[in-house]
C-alpha cells in the first residue's frame, strides 16, 4: 500500500456557489477539531475530493447527489471528459444522457456532465475555505510542531483551490470568486481577477510549501515544484484568459522545475501509467494517488482504465490462441467497460502508425490496441470503431503483475510532469522569441530519444514550430487532461482550422461555433443564484 495521508475523512459537506456549510455526520466542530488527529483528517478529505466520490468505499454517502451514478462525479473523471472526450483524443461508446453531446460539440447549460464538473470544482474550493476557517482558530494543547504541520495543510489546501480555480478558469471563465463560508450569494468576477487570485496564492504559499520531489516528503502531497508547475499552467494559458501574454513568466517558473535538479526524464515511458508508478517519482512532480484497496473508487484512474478495455482486449484470446483471464493478465483488471477509443487523428500524429496493421510505430509513445479495432470511426456505439488506447493499466512494471485490489486500481494519474515542463518552456521560448533555445532542443530530443530508443527521432531548432508542438504535446501527453485547453489556445479547438472524426457530430467531423472554447454556467446554478450570468451564447 501506497504511504500517502491516510483518509479518515470526518465531514461530509454539500457543495455549490451558495456555500454556507455545515458537517453532516454529527459530529461538532469542538468534538472533530478537539486535537490533530482531527486537522490531519480533513486535510486528507480535501486531497480526497480530487479523486473519490464519498464516505464508504467506492460508493456510499456521496460528496455530491445530483447525478444518479456517483462513480460520474468523481473529480478526476468529470475533469479527464471535459479535457479528452471534447477533442481528437477520445470518443465514446456509452449513451448516459449528455455524454456524446462532448465529443458532438453540442452540449448545453442542462448537461449533467458540465454541471458535475462544475460542481465539484466548487465543492473542492468550499472544502479548502472551511478547512481554513476551522484552521484559523486552533484548540489549547495542541504542540508547536502539530501548529506548524497545521500552516502546512493550510498552505497545501490554498494550492488545491488555486488548482480548483484554474480549472474553473479553464472551462467556464466568467466565475464567483468565493474565500470564505457564507449564506450570501456570490456574484461573479472578470476572468483577470480569477488569474490574479490563482496567481496572487501561488506566490504568496511558495515559501511555505514543501521542498521539491515526492520523494522527500510523504507521498501525493503538494510542494513547491506542483506550484511552479501551476504558475507555469496558468501563465502558458494568460492570453486565452486575459488577452495577455504571459510567456515569459511560464519560462520563469518552468526553469525553477528543472533547475531544482530533483526531476529527470524516466526511461520507460509507459511504467509512468503503470500501477507502481509512484516508483516514477523521478519525473513525476505530482500525482493524484489511487490505490485499489484504501482508496476505491468508481472515477478517477479506474474509469480511464477500465473505460478503454472492450473487444478483443478482454475475449481471453489473442489472434485467435486462447489466452486466460486476458484483460486481468494484460492491464489488471477484471473486465473492461467497452467506452472510449481514439480518433484516426491521434494515430495520425504517430508516423507509420496507421499504415502498419498491428498499429506499431517508431515512436514507442503510441500505445494502441488494433486487434479487431477499426481505425475509422463508422458507428461511435461500436468499440470495436477506432483504436482502443490502452496507456493507463494497473499492472505494476516491478512484478508483472496486477496491483492489489478487486474491482479499482492501484495507478496514481500524473497531474504534472517533467516532460510537460520541457514542452510548456519550448512553446513559451517559441512565442515569446521566435525560435527556442540549443538547450530546450537537447530537452526536446531527449523526450524524443525516450519515445524511438535513439536519436532516429531528433528534430532540429527548424522543425520546432507551433503546429509541431501542438503535435508533439498530443504525442507525449495524449489522455492526461491537456488536450482541450491545448487546443483552445492555438485556437484549434472550434472552428474549421482543425477537424477530426466526428467532431461537430458528423462523422468527418465539420466546424463548431467559437463560444464552446469554454463551457456554460449550468442552468440549475443560474436559477439558485440570480447574481450570476450565463456566458455569451448559451
Amino acid at each position: 500500500m501506497k504511504k500517502i495521508l491516510s483518509i479518515l475523512a470526518i465531514m461530509v459537506l454539500v457543495g455549490c456557489t451558495d456555500l454556507e456549510l455545515e458537517p453532516k455526520n454529527g459530529l461538532v466542530e469542538s468534538i472533530a477539531f478537539s486535537d490533530f488527529d482531527g486537522y490531519k483528517s480533513y486535510i486528507a478529505k480535501v486531497y480526497a475530493s480530487l479523486t473519490l466520490t464519498g464516505q464508504e468505499g467506492a460508493a456510499g454517502q456521496p460528496d455530491l447527489s445530483i447525478i444518479n451514478d456517483e462513480g460520474f462525479s468523481s473529480y478526476l473523471r468529470v475533469w479527464w471528459k471535459a479535457q479528452e472526450l471534447t477533442t481528437d483524443e477520445a470518443i465514446i461508446a456509452w449513451t448516459d444522457s449528455g455524454i456524446r453531446d462532448l465529443h458532438n460539440h453540442t452540449w448545453g447549460a442542462d448537461n449533467q456532465f458540465v454541471r458535475v464538473l462544475y460542481y465539484r470544482i466548487f465543492y473542492t474550493i468550499s472544502l479548502v475555505n472551511d478547512f481554513i476557517r476551522v484552521a484559523s482558530d486552533l484548540p489549547d494543547g495542541l504542540t508547536a510542531d502539530e501548529i506548524a504541520e497545521i500552516d502546512q495543510y493550510v498552505a497545501e489546501a490554498r494550492f488545491i483551490r488555486a488548482f480548483s480555480y484554474w480549472h474553473a478558469l479553464d472551462h467556464f471563465r466568467n466565475v464567483a470568486l468565493i474565500t470564505t463560508i457564507s449564506s450570501e450569494l456570490p456574484s461573479q468576477v472578470e476572468p483577470q481577477v480569477i488569474f490574479d487570485f490563482i496567481e496572487s496564492e501561488l506566490n504568496d504559499i511558495d515559501d511555505q510549501l514543501l521542498t521539491p520531489g515526492q520523494g522527500s516528503h510523504d507521498y501525493g502531497r503538494v510542494d513547491q515544484a506542483t506550484a511552479w508547475m501551476l504558475k507555469a499552467k496558468l501563465y502558458l494559458n494568460a492570453e486565452v484568459y486575459t488577452g495577455i501574454d504571459r510567456y515569459a513568466d511560464c519560462i520563469t517558473e518552468v526553469n525553477k522545475v528543472i533547475n531544482s535538479n530533483q526531476y529527470s526524464i524516466a526511461p520507460n515511458y509507459q511504467e509512468l501509467f503503470m500501477a507502481d508508478n509512484n516508483l516514477r517519482t523521478d519525473e513525476i512532480i505530482w500525482p493524484l494517488v489511487h490505490d485499489g484497496l484504501a482508496s476505491q473508487t468508481w472515477g478517477g484512474t479506474t474509469t480511464i482504465i477500465r473505460g478503454g478495455i472492450g473487444g478483443a482486449m478482454s475475449d481471453d484470446e489473442k489472434n485467435g490462441i486462447p489466452f486466460a483471464d486476458e484483460a486481468e493478465n494484460d492491464y489488471g483488471v477484471p473486465s473492461g467497460w467497452a467506452g472510449y477509443r481514439t480518433t484516426s487523428a491521434l494515430v495520425n500524429h504517430f508516423p507509420g502508425a496507421a499504415a502498419d496493421p498491428d498499429g506499431a510505430s517508431a515512436d514507442g509513445r503510441a500505445i494502441f490496441f488494433t486487434e479487431g479495432q477499426a481505425l475509422e470511426i463508422a458507428d461511435i456505439g461500436e468499440f470495436t470503431d477506432g483504436w482502443a488506447v490502452p496507456k493507463f493499466t494497473n499492472i505494476e512494471a516491478s512484478t508483472g503483475q496486477r496491483a492489489p485490489g478487486v474491482d479499482q486500481v492501484g495507478t496514481d494519474y500524473p497531474v504534472f510532469r517533467l516532460a510537460e515542463a520541457y514542452l510548456m518552456l519550448a512553446e513559451s521560448e517559441l512565442e515569446e522569441s521566435g525560435a527556442i533555445s540549443g538547450t530546450t532542443l537537447g530537452y526536446l530530443n531527449e523526450l524524443r530519444q525516450r519515445a524511438y530508443g535513439d536519436n532516429s527521432g531528433n528534430v532540429t531548432i527548424g522543425d520546432v514550430d507551433a503546429d509541431w508542438i501542438l503535435a508533439e504535446r498530443a504525442r507525449e501527453l495524449y489522455l492526461e487532461a491537456t488536450r482541450r485547453t491545448d487546443l483552445v489556445r492555438h485556437g484549434k479547438f472550434t472552428g474549421g482550422d482543425y477537424i477530426w472524426p466526428w467532431k461537430g457530430g458528423v462523422e468527418n467531423g465539420m466546424a463548431t461555433p467559437a463560444h464552446l472554447d469554454i463551457f456554460p454556467i449550468p442552468a440549475s446554478d443560474l436559477i439558485a443564484n440570480p447574481n450570476l450570468e450565463q456566458n455569451d451564447n448559451y
